[in-house]
């Protein structure tokens, strides 16, 4: 299994695909922050180019270090273009968004959102060695839920079959965060329009256990403090 190694530094360099041509104050490369930001999510975008036109997919992530594995069916259109012999690889740009506010502005024009977004561009891979795939698959199951992958099943070797998996590494990556109030103009501080911000909070609600669970298997402590 090729190792995932972490970075020393303390924050990713920026290029030019990632420093935002707009509100730069706002975009961040700290690596902290970035790691958060992923590990808080569980939906990621992930965009390519298929015959000359821009497809985006949502799928689930997971994190190892400095890789991002994703996965999906053998036959789905990014495992299969990433696997071609003659062009190795694929390039992605994969995005994960958190929204954290509504701010509502007194004009139209300044309402906006309080959010934590993570962008990574890179060149996605498939994982074919069979330790880093159970592995990465693994990170998948705990990512949604930490300590789950322990705690069911392990994929067997059909479904190994029939899995794929991308890796995709934390090298050119940046971080964008808005908080705070609307930014009204001062001429409009007069206008009799409520204005403020409207918080979004995550919240779980009581597991339901399913209808063929077993009589005396005990809701697990994973589920209990998530």
């Amino acid at each position: 299994m090729e190792s995932a190694m972490p970075d020393t530094a303390a924050a990713y360099e920026p290029t030019d695909r990632t420093v935002p041509t707009r509100s730069r104050d706002r975009a961040s490369y700290d690596r902290e922050v970035v790691h958060a930001i992923l590990d808080e999510g569980y939906v990621c975008h992930l965009g390519f180019v298929r015959d000359g036109a821009p497809v985006v997919l949502p799928t689930l992530y997971g994190r190892v270090g400095e890789r991002l594995y994703v996965h999906g069916s053998t036959g789905s259109r990014p495992l299969r273009m990433a696997g071609r012999a003659a062009d190795p690889g694929l390039a992605v740009c994969l995005t994960v968004t958190h929204v954290d506010g509504l701010v509502l502005a007194r004009s139209a024009f300044h309402h906006t959102l309080n959010y934590r977004s993570v962008v990574v561009h890179g060149i996605a891979h498939q994982v074919t060695d069979p330790e880093e795939r159970r592995a990465a698959l693994d990170a998948l199951v705990d990512h949604v839920v930490p300590g789950r992958a322990a705690d069911s099943r392990p994929a067997n070797d059909k479904e190994l079959a029939a899995t794929a998996v991308l890796r995709l590494d934390l090298d050119e990556v940046s971080a964008k965060i808005r908080t705070g109030g609307p930014n009204d103009d001062p001429e409009d501080l007069s206008l009799p329009y409520w204005t403020g911000v409207v918080p979004l909070t995550r919240g779980y609600g009581e597991p339901v256990p399913a209808d063929t669970l077993a009589a005396g298997i005990a809701l697990p402590d994973y589920l209990t403090t998530l």
